[in-house]
This record gives C-alpha cells, sequence and structure tokens, in this order.
C-alpha cells in the first residue's frame, strides 16, 4: 500500500512529514499561505510560500485520488469482482491516470458491440481462437449462429467475437500503460495545413508541415499548434516516429501493434486463426487503443503546456505587482489619444483625484500649444511633480509634448515616466470604478488608474482581473479556472508581502488580505467612512463580522501608520508585541526610540527571547522589523529613457543602442518597450553572452534593460534586440515603402510567431520562429 499522504507530499517537496502534517493542519484549520509562511514558521520549520503553494496543491490532488480511490473500489466490490490482487493493484495506484486503467474493465457503461456479443453467447468463441490459433474461425463460428441475437452468419459471429477481444485489449491496464510510455517517448506531434486554408491561416504558415517529439515540446510550440487547431486551420495528430517518412513506411505490424500482440501471444505461424487475431490487433490498434492514448496524451500535451504558461504568467505577474512605487506624490495621469484627445486626471499623494481635462495636441485639431499651457497650468494649480504617460496610441508624440512643457517651464520641476496602460481600460469600465467615479468618462478614469499605477503598481493593478493585465502567454488558450487561481494566489502572495495602510487601501486591496473577502473589505471601509481613520488594529474587532479568526489572519498585514501604537505600522504581529515589551524593559528605552535603532538592538541576543509560543524565527523577524520599521521589499523606483528622435518603428536603425523596459517574459525571450508602440523581441539566445535556460533567470518584467536593434522588419512590424552588445546586426532590407503602421500590432501577439533558432544576427533568427 501508499504511504499516508503527508509522506508522499513530503518526499515531492523535500520536506520531513513532520512540517507537512503542521502545515496540513493549518490549512484545515482556514490558516491562509500567506499568514502560516510569515506567523507559523515554528510550526513548519520555515516552510516558505511557493512550498506551501505546492503542498495545497499536491494535497488537493491526492485527496481527490483517495476519494476516487474509495469510489472505485466501492463499485468494483458491488459488482462481486473485487479479488485482493485487484484490490492491492488499486491500493498502489499512485495517479489517478493509473486508477482510471484498472477500472476500465468494470467501469459502468452503454451496451457495446462487445457487450451485445457476449449476451449472444460468443465469448466462448473469442477466447477460443486466442487460446488456440489452430482452430479455423469461420468452422468454429458456425458453432454460434444466432439469428435471433442479430448474429445470422459466420462473418456477423466472427465480427462479434472480434469486438469481445478488441475490449479485452483495449483494457489491459498493463498495455495501456506500456503502449503509452511507447507513445510518449516515440510520439511525434505532427501538423498539416487544413486544405484550402493556406491564404487564411497565413499567420500559422510555419507550422503547415512540421513535426516535433510530444516528450519534448516547449508549452509555446504546443500551444501555437493548438490554437491552429482550434481556429480550424491546421490538423493535427500524434504519430509514431516510424511513420514520419510516409514514403518509407515498412509493412507490417508497427511497432505498438506488436506490443499488443505480444502481449497475448498472438504470433505468426501460418496457423488457421494467426490472421484473424492479427487483424484483430490491428483494428484494436487503430479502432480503440490508438484514439484513446492519442486523445489521452494531446490532452496531457495542453495541460503540461497550460501549466507552463500559466507559470509564466505567474512570475510575470509577480514581477510586475512588486514594481518600484513612486510613492505618495501629486500625479498627472495621461490617457493618449488622437482624435479624441489626451485625457488628464490629476490624483493627489494619497491617489484622490483632484482635476481632470481633456487636450487635443494631435491630428486633426493640432493644439499644441493650448496643450502645453493646460498641462502647465494644472501642474502649477496642484504642485504636480510626476507625469505618468499611458504607453498606448500617441505615447511618443505625448511625451514629446510633456517634454516640452518640460523645457517651457523648468520652474514646474516635473518628471516624466511612461507606464504601462494594460488593464486600464479593464478597470475603466469595472463595476468599482464606476462606484468610485459614477460622473466621470470612462477614458478620465483610464488616466486616474495611469496615474495611480505609478504612485503604486500594487495597490492600483489589484483593480484589473489579472488575466487583463497584459504579461501572459497564450493566456486565452489556458484553462480560465487553473489560471485564475493561480494568477489570484500570486496577488494575494505579492499584496501580503509588501502590507496595506488600512486607512486608504480599497476594497479590492484589502479583498486580497489574508483572512479578508470582498464583504469583509467592504465593511472596513464603510466603517472607516463612518467613524474616520483607524487608530489601532484592535479597532478592526469593531468592524461587523470580523472575528478573532479574521483577525488572527489579517492583522499583521493591515497596517495603521501614525496610530496609537507604532508597532501597529510594522509587520510585527499583535499577538507578539509582548515580545516586544520584554525587549522594551531591557533597552529601558521607548517603542518609538527602539524603532529604527539597531545599533541598540544588536546587542541584544534573539534567542533571549524565545518562549514556548514564540520560536527563534518569529523573534528574528521581529528584529529586523524594528531594525527597519515598515521595510517594503520593492525595489528603489527607477524609470528608463528613450531615444530622442525615435518614436516609431521607422525611426530605428541596426547597430543603435537604446534604453528600455521588459514588457513581458516568454519562454523563448523577452519583449522590450523601447518607445516605439512595438515591443522588441529580445531571443533567449540573445539575452546573455552564457547559456540561458529560462529567461526569468535574466530578466524580468518591468525591469530596465539596455538592448542593441539586430533588425527591422517594417512591413511585419518586428524589431529583432539583443541584449549582448558585441552582437553584430543584420545589414537587411528594411521594407522602407511599406507603411509604418504606427502600434499596428500589439506586441503580445509576436508571441504567435514561430521560427528556427537564432544565428545570432538574423530577423527570423531573433524572432527563432520558435522552431528549435
Amino acid at each position: 500500500m501508499l504511504p499516508p499522504i503527508e509522506h508522499r507530499i513530503a518526499i515531492e517537496l523535500g520536506v520531513r512529514p513532520a512540517q507537512v502534517n503542521a502545515a496540513i493542519a493549518l490549512l484545515d484549520e482556514g490558516a491562509t499561505v500567506p499568514f502560516i509562511s510569515r506567523y507559523r514558521k515554528e510550526a513548519t520549520d520555515g516552510l516558505d510560500d511557493t512550498q506551501l503553494r505546492n503542498l495545497e496543491e499536491r494535497l488537493t490532488y491526492l485527496r481527490d485520488l483517495e476519494d476516487r480511490r474509495s469510489a472505485i473500489l466501492a463499485s468494483i466490490e458491488e459488482q462481486g469482482k473485487l479479488t485482493p490482487e485487484l484490490k492491492a493493484e488499486i491500493g498502489d495506484a499512485e495517479t489517478k491516470q493509473r486508477l482510471e486503467d484498472l477500472y476500465l474493465p468494470y467501469k459502468q457503461k452503454r451496451r457495446t458491440k462487445a457487450q451485445i456479443a457476449r449476451e449472444a453467447g460468443i465469448e466462448p468463441l473469442a477466447l477460443g481462437l486466442l487460446e488456440d490459433p489452430n482452430l479455423t474461425p469461420d468452422d468454429e463460428a458456425e458453432k454460434f449462429i444466432n439469428a435471433e441475437a442479430g448474429f445470422a452468419d459466420a462473418r456477423a459471429v466472427l465480427d462479434g467475437a472480434r469486438q469481445i477481444l478488441m475490449e479485452k485489449f483495449a483494457e489491459d491496464a498493463l498495455l495501456l500503460q506500456t503502449l503509452r510510455e511507447y507513445l510518449n517517448e516515440h510520439g511525434h506531434v505532427r501538423s498539416t495545413v487544413v486544405e484550402g486554408k493556406e491564404t487564411e491561416g497565413a499567420k500559422f504558415r510555419d507550422w503547415f508541415d512540421f513535426a516535433e517529439p510530444i516528450a519534448s515540446m516547449p508549452s509555446h510550440r504546443a500551444l501555437a499548434l493548438l490554437r491552429g487547431r482550434n481556429e480550424g486551420m491546421l490538423q493535427v495528430a500524434l504519430v509514431l516516429d516510424s511513420e514520419l517518412d510516409e514514403e518509407n513506411i515498412k509493412p507490417g505490424p508497427n511497432p505498438c501493434e506488436q506490443r499488443i500482440a505480444a502481449r497475448f501471444g498472438i504470433k505468426a505461424q501460418s496457423r488457421p486463426a494467426d490472421k484473424w487475431l492479427a487483424d484483430t490487433v490491428r483494428w484494436t490498434w487503430k479502432v480503440k487503443v490508438y484514439t484513446h492514448l492519442e486523445l489521452e496524451l494531446m490532452n496531457e500535451l495542453r495541460e503540461r503546456a497550460e501549466e507552463e504558461a500559466i507559470r509564466v504568467f505567474g512570475r510575470n505577474l509577480k514581477d510586475l505587482l512588486l514594481a518600484a512605487p513612486a510613492g505618495q506624490h501629486v500625479t498627472m495621469g495621461i490617457d493618449p489619444g488622437i482624435r479624441t484627445g489626451c485625457k488628464i486626471a490629476i490624483v493627489d499623494a494619497t491617489g484622490k483625484m483632484l482635476d481632470h481635462a481633456t487636450i487635443y495636441p494631435h491630428e486633426p485639431r493640432c493644439d499644441w500649444d493650448g496643450s502645453l499651457a493646460t498641462i502647465a497650468r494644472l501642474a502649477a494649480k496642484h504642485q504636480v511633480t510626476l507625469v505618468a504617460i499611458g504607453n498606448g496610441t500617441a505615447s511618443r508624440e505625448t511625451d514629446k509634448l510633456v517634454q516640452d512643457v518640460m523645457k517651457r517651464y523648468p520652474e514646474a520641476r516635473l518628471t516624466k515616466i511612461v507606464v504601462s496602460e494594460a488593464g486600464a481600460s479593464v478597470y475603466s469600465a469595472s463595476e468599482f470604478a464606476a462606484k468610485e467615479f459614477p460622473d466621470l468618462d470612462v477614458s478620465i478614469r483610464g488616466a486616474v488608474s495611469i496615474a495611480r499605477r505609478l504612485q503604486d503598481p500594487l495597490a492600483e493593478l489589484v483593480k484589473i482581473e489579472p488575466k487583463s493585465i497584459g504579461v501572459g502567454q497564450y493566456q486565452h488558450d489556458v484553462s480560465q479556472t487553473k489560471l485564475a487561481r493561480n494568477l489570484d494566489a500570486v496577488v494575494e502572495d505579492c499584496v501580503n508581502a509588501v502590507g496595506v495602510d488600512v486607512n486608504t487601501a480599497s476594497i479590492p486591496l484589502l479583498t486580497r488580505i489574508s483572512g479578508l473577502n470582498a464583504g469583509l473589505a467592504a465593511n472596513i471601509v464603510s466603517y472607516r467612512d463612518s467613524n474616520g481613520a483607524f487608530k489601532s488594529r484592535n479597532d478592526l474587532k469593531k468592524v461587523p463580522r470580523l472575528g478573532d479568526k479574521t483577525f488572527e489572519q489579517a492583522a499583521g498585514f493591515l497596517r495603521v501608520p501614525n496610530g496609537d501604537n507604532p508597532l501597529d505600522s510594522s509587520s510585527v504581529h499583535p499577538e507578539a508585541y509582548p515580545v516586544v515589551e520584554k525587549i522594551i524593559v531591557d533597552l529601558k528605552k521607548s517603542i518609538k526610540e527602539i524603532l529604527g535603532d539597531s545599533r541598540a538592538l544588536k546587542g541584544l541576543n534573539p534567542a533571549k527571547y524565545t518562549d514556548e509560543r514564540f520560536g527563534l524565527p518569529t523573534v528574528q523577524d521581529i528584529f529586523k522589523e524594528l531594525e527597519k520599521p515598515g521595510r517594503d521589499p520593492r525595489p528603489e523606483f527607477k524609470t528608463a529613457t528613450f531615444a530622442d528622435g525615435v518614436e516609431k518603428v521607422g525611426d530605428l536603425r541596426p547597430g543603435m543602442i537604446l534604453e528600455g523596459v521588459v514588457t513581458n517574459v516568454a519562454a523563448f525571450g523577452a519583449f522590450v518597450d523601447i518607445g516605439v508602440h512595438q515591443d522588441g523581441l529580445v531571443h533567449v539566445s540573445a539575452l546573455s553572452n552564457t547559456f540561458v535556460k529560462d529567461p526569468h533567470e535574466v530578466v524580468k518584467a518591468g525591469q530596465i534593460v539596455k538592448v542593441k536593434v539586430l533588425e527591422v522588419d517594417l512591413q511585419r512590424q518586428r524589431i529583432a534586440l539583443t541584449m549582448r552588445m558585441g552582437d553584430e546586426p543584420t545589414q537587411a532590407k528594411r521594407h522602407d515603402n511599406a507603411p509604418a503602421s504606427r502600434g499596428a500590432a500589439n506586441p503580445r501577439q509576436q508571441q504567435r510567431s514561430s521560427g528556427p533558432a537564432p544565428s545570432g544576427n538574423a530577423m527570423a533568427a531573433a524572432f527563432a520562429k520558435l522552431k528549435k
């Protein structure tokens, strides 16, 4: 029998069963992952949030597995077919797949042709021919003719016998596992263009005649093929490597048919039933086993690809959420536009909207001077220090406008930053935005969001559905349920890692705090609005429906700046305040004097303050927090500087060295915004002078990088970049007669491309075409 669940998880995670047992107990009690990883280190011996997330996921899977195991055992026992050997096999099954293989012969299903043949008494003929191939099939079949049951002649009887054997072969668990392993090792995913779709499916042309081993196919290629199939442009099938060269396929049974025959002792020895049995093997493979395993393995490929795509999305989202905040500055947000104008919103240091306007500096009005004056007036009126410019259409032109303001009005001392506006339109049209700004135009709400996301990316981006933030890879092709669950976990971990000001946090931000939900978050805001700012964490207990258990889970992540107790603005949990009181007694100083006094704290031994409840890890965390109270894990705020005069793809020249911002990291490389409305691609091979297996090892979303332009293709709106300054650009034809449609394509759509491995300096190479 298999070891207990906690032992299996411990082996998988490389930790001790006691750690797993403690984590499971806490999770079952309703504790959240952020709470356990931060405030229950003694119990789990320091399991971090990543380990806990993996533990939680495996716990769910294995518990579901045990439930399914019990249901299968009960079903087979009810049928009176549960032998000790079968019970042992089911008890040892480590995966749901193995369980279902064993259950297949006993699974209740609609009446099959094999079942009808058995009811007509034909099974002895099928088993007899299998056991003794010296029997003559036609002669033996005559003995089983049963016209009333639908078997009026020998041919019908033999067909019934074949159906019985085919079902027997296809439901053999050991055989299925053997064939599954062989297919996984020797199967290739092959794609061909659907006849007549050559033009319509041009974007999939790299897959019109393509094959790759299923076991090693990267997630982005698998999702590209599956997208082509779903759009009706590609035919995708699983084939054996021996079948790839159609012109030289050897006659006779393929390796999988040979394995079926070997499993049941079927051999070609010129006996009367040998050919009939060989045909039965061939039909078993083609009609039952192959179709079953192809569907299963292709589903597994899709699931693996989805898991990888979701993992990449999660890492990018985490990097974006934990990007450096500009901080509490009065900020002007500008949502650029051409015909409809640029929308401006001014927010104060806390994100509250102060003013808004619309300017028309671009075509068709071209009110450049009037727009300069409006920006300068608003900046002076509200003492704006930061200007956040959305990176969409007309972004560079608007960036130039603000640059002109800074030149004409240097006394304003403005700092401009171009920020990603991905998801701003989603927020603008959301129910939350409508409640916050019921009288504001949707486009003005977008400008507010752009300003706030510069001040604090985390606080603003939590208002947007994570998959709409635009840092994913094929996010629309994966399971939306799995994607949402994973991304929600990422957001929860990020929010709790930073903590929130309970007196300024929005409902969406509070909702992500450990132990809280939308209802409790709304209650907190409502109480705050009615009673004024919280003076202490204990005041949270006055919030309707916020009980002791919720307070325990949430309090450490909710901060009360300038409250009655200085500790309430730290990450020290209220339950641990007695530890701090002991430190205060020993140092003979007030808590305000201790906070930030690392010299005094270093003179103390943390071990002195441990007890049965608070171990050394917790006390050490308390010391760190006292040394740097309210420390923010996010990096220092920095901005990229786009090159002057480089505003569209047509302005680029091979060899240019530019500064840019990583907008997205995929399995095949990183997309970088260099200020031309179209992201360039740094292929994974051009990220570093050393081998890079995972682009996330080198870059992350939001990172400022220096890149060199390798090649520019105006016609396809593609930019090949490198972070290896020694790479030589390609002097390729630039297609200068082609229209350089500004922002013609979403840079994320470049991920759908495919092609050969990079040769160092070719466009096709840089975009990798993703075939190698």
